[in-house]
């Protein structure tokens, strides 16, 4: 399979499992093999970086508006990738962390406990 293929449309607009799991996230990633959505490394429960462990899908971009990197997991470095079906990020009006309504009120200490 290939690490990237640009005619996969996203998974949603938010972390599949954040969203199953009714959790939160600070920033979302999408995998450039298979459009799945998860959270960044910087997020409680790195869902991005766990799929990536599981499938073998290196590549992600960033799925926040106004971001068009990628990055590789397997080479620790960014991959210039090509543009990837739409849409290419969460809504704009979302919130960050997100998704509104989820984000407990002491969503920065916890992230601050789990940097330790």
């Amino acid at each position: 399979m290939s690490d990237v293929d640009p005619t996969v449309a996203p998974s949603g607009t938010g972390c599949v499992e954040c969203d199953e799991a009714k959790g939160w996230w600070v920033h979302l990633r999408r995998c450039a093999a298979c459009g799945h959505i998860g959270c960044c490394d910087d997020s409680p429960m790195k869902h991005a970086s766990a799929h990536w462990r599981e499938s073998g899908h290196p590549v992600i971009q960033s799925f926040e508006p106004g971001e068009d990197w990628f990055w590789d997991y397997s080479s620790d470095d960014y991959y210039d990738g090509p543009q990837l079906a739409p849409p290419d990020s969460r809504p704009a009006d979302e919130t960050v962390p997100g998704p509104r309504g989820r984000v407990p009120s002491d969503w920065f200490e916890q992230l601050e406990r789990q940097r330790g």
